[in-house]
Parts: structure tokens; C-alpha cells; sequence
């Protein structure tokens, strides 16, 4: 990454955000996923978060309002923001896979390895201090490195993705804990040490020469693009 992209200001870093989720939008790369899927759901939140969670995949929910964690989930997500002091337009919210496995499956291998790429670009210009992952799909690809949730979650440290170090926080999916109150005891306990997270700032930077996040390959329309939907489609998500 160069200085000069280090120090894009605000307002370039949108702009730049804003042409990976038109790409988002079109992308074809999972054939099943993109015939299948009603909307590409690509992430929501503040767009200089310094906290940001990513989640495995949308569920129906998402697939047909276009936001992540909508759900009984999400509702849960917001409550445990609001224990420490923040909500949910303070962070920004993505998943591994931008488009809904069919039935809710678990993401495939190549799945995740073609949507990975959206998912670097976003953490390069949202520039987020802390990421949660949230279960075991996100912690793996995050980390690369197969071990579990429940051994990891917790458990904070630095690593570098792409060009950008952040601090890494694994911790169980909300929906997950739903279902299991010792569960969701643990994890509103973990969610109790973010804010001290937080409070250490940004890690040290690798240096300038890292090579850049290559940028997601144009992707293939059937057609020209419904400017009004997609405008209208941009404001909804609440981010820019």
C-alpha cells in the first residue's frame, strides 16, 4: 500500500467502497449463488467503524432486505452493543459470503475463496481498529488457520490482512448463542472486553512496500445497470 493510499481521506475511501459493492452487485463468480440469490448483500454500517464484526453468510432474512443480520440475531447483536455503550450505526457489519447459500448451507471452500477478496477491500478502506469474528467460518478464513471457535474465542491478537493490521477478536455467532444460555453468557462476557480493546488503538502498520489487495475482477452484467435501483439500493444500506 502506498502513503498516498494510506492517507486517502474519508470521502475517497467511500467513493472507493462504493465501486467494490457496484462490483459486489454484479459479480457471477458462484454461478449457484448468483442464480439462486435475490440481493447481494454486501455489508452495513459505519464506513469508518473502528469496530467491525463479519459473520459466515445471509440467511432468508438478509437475502430479501439486503442488510446484514436482520433477524433475531441481529436484535441480539444490537442489544450486546448497547451493554457497552455502542449501536449498531457505531460498527460496520459484513459477512464471508456476500450472497445466501441456498437452504442455508454451510459456505463452500470456493465459495469463500471467491468472494474473499470484497471481503479484504472492505477492511482496506474501512480501516477498522478491531475485527470480530463471529463463529467458526469467519475465524478460519480470517486467520488461516483450521482451528475452532471454541477454542480462539475470546482471545485477541494482531494480524495482517492484506495491507492492513488490525486486532482480531473471535467470538461465538449470536446465533448460536440464542439457543444456549451458557452460551450467551460467554459471549456477552467476551463482548465486556471490547471497549478495552478498542481503547489500544490501531496496531503498528506493516510497512509501505506490502503489496496492494488486488482489486475484484470487473464483473459481468445482463444488461445495463437500473441506476435509480442501484442509487436507491446504496442509500438503504446507510453507510456512505
Amino acid at each position: 500500500m502506498s502513503s498516498e493510499q494510506r492517507e486517502r481521506s474519508p470521502s475517497e475511501r467511500r467513493d472507493a467502497l462504493k465501486e467494490v459493492l457496484a462490483q459486489a452487485r454484479g459479480c457471477v463468480r458462484c454461478t449457484e449463488l448468483a442464480a439462486t440469490r435475490k440481493t447481494v448483500v454486501f455489508g452495513a454500517g459505519n464506513a469508518d467503524a473502528e469496530l467491525m464484526f463479519v459473520g459466515e453468510a445471509p440467511g432468508a432474512s438478509e437475502d430479501e432486505q439486503g442488510l446484514p443480520f436482520v433477524g433475531r440475531a441481529g436484535k441480539l447483536l444490537e442489544k450486546l452493543l448497547a451493554e457497552i455503550g455502542l449501536e449498531r450505526t457505531d460498527v460496520f457489519i459484513g459477512n464471508v459470503l456476500k450472497c445466501r447459500p441456498p437452504g442455508n448451507r454451510d459456505p463452500l471452500p470456493v465459495e469463500i475463496e471467491n468472494c474473499q477478496e470484497y471481503l479484504l477491500r472492505q477492511v482496506e478502506l474501512i480501516q477498522p481498529t478491531v475485527i470480530c469474528t463471529l463463529g467458526n467460518f469467519s475465524t478460519k478464513l480470517l486467520r488461516g488457520d483450521p482451528t475452532g471457535i471454541t477454542r480462539l474465542h475470546g482471545q485477541p491478537e494482531v494480524i495482517v490482512l492484506g495491507a492492513r493490521a488490525v486486532r482480531l477478536y473471535p467470538i461465538y455467532h449470536p446465533a448460536a448463542a440464542l439457543y444456549t444460555p451458557r452460551m450467551l453468557q460467554t459471549l456477552r462476557e467476551d463482548f465486556t472486553r471490547l471497549p478495552a480493546l478498542l481503547a489500544l488503538g490501531a496496531p503498528e502498520q506493516p510497512p509501505q512496500e506490502v503489496p496492494d489487495i488486488p482489486e475484484p475482477a470487473p464483473a459481468e452484467h445482463q444488461g445495463p445497470p437500473d441506476t435509480e435501483q442501484a442509487r436507491s439500493e446504496t442509500d438503504q444500506l446507510g453507510l456512505f
